[in-house]
């Protein structure tokens, strides 16, 4: 494929932008280079997997050991569970910890991915800064959408381990993409903010990494929330985290519809977060040459 597309869809969006974006200018900086979109989020995704043995089957193998680690520890050592019925009559409990935290950890491990990535974006990349005119708002995308890649990995792993040990899962498993939505918006807008953040601090990447652990572990991913005492309830809701990965369970294990009205205020608010980092990206972009 000639380079020649690109490039001019580089620059015809390089040019003169408003003050302000468009409500609708986090989808529109993707779907206005999307060739260029492509080949980057291929070249992410080969790149992380070029020379190993294993390839992208590195994509399960790491959160499987993570995931077989957790449940000895809080099923065998502390006994936690659910004890709730998975969709399909099957009882639940102990023996299933593995598959109710799975969900909780695909959309972990898609978060934490982006937001991991993001302090570094520009900072390493500085080519794109000094020598050629490019759209350096694409890069949260391109690393959203090589995360997504491994959280689809990861939904085909545990959907095939859910038809192993249980049967066939829910219908409502096919609304899974949905509620991954306004996940993906909440995290191009850190994604943004973030990346120009880590231009002129440095220490911001640091930062992000002792915030992902605490979201971790604030998380109901390896607990129930009815586990939380109830006077701490209310941190573990405010989390951002929780809403996804309550949803992901109901979709992909209990064979239940997510809270659509707690879902569209979540959309909304990610959306206006989406809006608002790309904001931030655009009005401080202007910097990145002299600090780089």
């Amino acid at each position: 494929m000639s380079t020649a597309a690109p490039t001019t869809v580089v620059r015809r969006v390089a040019g003169v932008r408003p003050r302000w974006p468009l409500p609708w200018a986090p989808f529109q900086c993707l779907a206005s280079t999307p060739h260029l979109v492509w080949q980057l989020t291929r070249r992410e995704i080969l790149a992380r997997y070029r020379g190993s043995m294993l390839g992208v089957l590195w994509s399960f193998v790491t959160p499987a050991l993570t995931l077989l680690l957790f449940t000895f520890v809080f099923s065998v050592v502390f006994h936690a569970g659910w004890n709730r019925p998975l969709a399909g009559g099957h009882p639940g409990g102990h023996s299933d910890f593995t598959l109710v935290v799975f969900p909780g950890f695909i959309v972990f491990w898609f978060f934490s991915d982006c937001i991991a990535r993001a302090p570094g974006l520009v900072v390493t990349s500085p080519v794109y800064v000094k020598k050629i005119v490019f759209p350096l708002h694409v890069l949260p995308w391109v690393v959203a959408l090589g995360a997504l890649f491994n959280a689809a990995i990861g939904t085909l792993v545990f959907l095939i381990v859910r038809l192993v040990l249980v049967g066939l899962p829910p219908l409502t498993a096919l609304l899974f993409p949905l509620v991954l939505v306004p996940l993906v918006l909440l995290a191009l807008g850190i994604s943004w903010f973030l990346a120009s953040l880590g231009v002129y601090f440095r220490d911001v990447g640091q930062l992000v990494g002792l915030v992902l652990m605490i979201l971790l572990n604030v998380s109901p991913i390896l607990y129930p929330i009815s586990a939380v005492p109830e006077s701490l309830r209310v941190l573990i809701e405010l989390n951002p985290l929780t809403l996804p990965v309550e949803a992901a369970r109901s979709v992909l294990l209990w064979g239940e519809l997510p809270r659509w009205d707690a879902l569209a205020v979540y959309t909304a608010g990610a959306w206006v977060v989406a809006w608002l980092g790309l904001a931030w990206f655009e009005r401080t972009r202007r910097g990145f040459a002299d600090v780089l």
